[in-house]
């Protein structure tokens, strides 16, 4: 049964998916060759990637429509790597971080999203556009007015020409429109063959050249890490999406799995770790691709069209590819977030506004997301913990403490702070009926409780104790703690 669900998300309306996957290369082109500039390696680098990570995803991939390639996230982590230490660095990282999201992907560490709140992700996508627009600023400054005046005709035909028309994606004519300009008119502007070769044939087999040493591991690990954690959560946000729009369930773990053997295919041919591509997935979905042959049709026909088409892709300018990042930084930001900073509880901004800065200070996506998760659950236990509440009513010598709300690290104390061990009534009854015990500190607060009251001579009882509620409380006890 399995078999037939997998063979039919390959033959399911060829014709559809086959065009569909050509108009996701187009869209893919200028990302790909602007995302390796970014990186600061070679256009074939990232085009190379793209081609295996297409490929590769599709037949091994969860998420079926989803198209990957050599992303700006990914390329943002890498490029401080390979500007202090060489492209074979990188190529180990890649190697790494491969098997890093394999591990992930058999240890279910998917299920870890969960954790990653919604200003997280938000702080993540914004973060990640500022980085994006920053790499470009350096293209800006120092260069002719030439430079400039193409930069703002690429900006206006990205932005304008989808007014007209939506049929061709309107990067590849600012590619086109660009490139003719500077061929009919040669200016002293850089171009795609200044940041390094193009492919002219099919990738092959390579190893990094480097000793695989105990200093050689320590400096690529962090990075290999990174790429990991921020290509994961790339690509199940994008599948997510995916889930969203097309109202299926992909299959997370498969797709951890298979984007790491994914990245350890495109570190054996000499390729940048690439993830899931937001952009260029809703577009192929756009076009009618749902299933797994539009994701193989993005990869091949794109180093079709490399192979073919090198001579030309080497004459496109730079400012043609600034134009492209500068419309991709634009469209990721979550302008919206800005008016929700007024909108949203304080917290809730608050996490996303220290992820953005995290991020753009250590330009590390991964350490950003983990310090927003950390600060996540830090408010909502400090949130949660101001829900306990503890009403004292004293009938018949008997003095009733009725404990609501739920309690663990956070609340344990606050729960101890209710208590009066020098009361008058010589009995004390503990009602738990409305409480929540969640861990072993919340436990030893009640265990100290008891015995804080037995030392003043008071007789305790605690009473709605119920196993679905407080099971860690009865197994983790003395049994002679406290009498029920």
């Amino acid at each position: 049964m399995a078999m037939n669900h997998y063979i039919q998300q390959w033959t399911q309306r060829p014709v559809k998916e086959l065009l569909a996957g050509m108009v996701g290369t187009f869209a893919l082109i200028p990302e790909v060759i602007a995302f390796s500039y970014v990186a600061g390696v070679a256009p074939s680098v990232s085009l190379f990637a793209s081609f295996v990570i297409s490929v590769s995803i599709a037949i091994f991939g969860g998420r079926p429509g989803m198209i990957s390639g050599g992303a700006g996230s990914v390329a943002l982590v890498l490029a401080p790597l390979v500007h202090a230490h060489g492209v074979d660095y990188m190529l180990l990282a890649t190697l790494m971080a491969g098997g890093l999201q394999i591990l992930f992907g058999v240890l279910r560490l998917h299920s870890l999203m969960r954790f990653v709140s919604s200003e997280v992700r938000t702080g993540f996508v914004n973060a990640l556009a500022i980085l994006i627009f920053s790499a470009q600023v350096p293209q800006m400054l120092g260069v002719g007015w030439q430079t400039h005046m193409l930069i703002l005709i690429g900006l206006a035909v990205i932005y304008l020409l989808p007014r007209l028309s939506q049929a061709i994606p309107s990067p590849l004519i600012c590619i086109v429109i660009l490139t003719l300009i500077t061929v009919i008119h040669p200016m002293p502007v850089r171009t795609i063959a200044d940041l390094g070769p193009l492919p002219t044939g099919l990738p092959h087999f390579t190893l990094p050249h480097i000793p695989l040493t105990a200093e050689t591991l320590s400096i690529t690990f962090p990075y290999a890490l990174a790429v990991a954690a921020v290509g994961l959560l790339e690509s199940l946000m994008t599948a997510s999406v995916v889930d969203d729009l097309t109202d299926t369930h992909g299959k997370p773990q498969q797709e951890c799995t298979g984007l790491g053997i994914s990245n350890i295919f495109v570190g054996l041919f000499g390729g940048i770790a690439g993830c899931g591509m937001i952009g260029q997935t809703v577009g192929n979905l756009r076009y009618g691709g749902r299933g797994r042959l539009s994701t193989f049709t993005a990869g091949a026909f794109l180093l079709l069209l490399m192979v073919v088409l090198h001579p030309w892709v080497a004459r496109v300018p730079v400012a043609a590819l600034v134009a492209i990042m500068i419309m991709v930084s634009i469209s990721t930001f979550a302008w919206g977030s800005l008016k929700d900073i007024f909108h949203h509880p304080k917290l809730t901004s608050l996490v996303m506004i220290i992820t953005v800065i995290v991020v753009v200070l250590t330009h590390n996506l991964a350490a950003g997301v983990l310090v927003g998760v950390l600060l996540s659950g830090l408010f909502f236990a400090w949130h949660t913990a101001r829900l306990v509440h503890v009403h004292a009513v004293e009938e018949h010598n008997i003095l009733t403490y009725q404990i609501q709300g739920q309690i663990f690290f956070a609340s344990a104390d606050l729960m101890a702070d209710f208590m009066d061990y020098e009361t008058s009534a010589p009995r004390v009854t503990l009602d738990l009926s409305h409480a929540r015990f969640w861990d072993i500190t919340a436990v030893q607060a009640l265990e100290k409780i008891v015995e804080k009251f037995r030392k003043h001579g008071k007789e305790v009882t605690v009473c709605g104790l119920n196993h679905a509620q407080h099971a860690i409380l009865t197994e983790q006890s003395n049994e002679d703690a406290f009498t029920l």
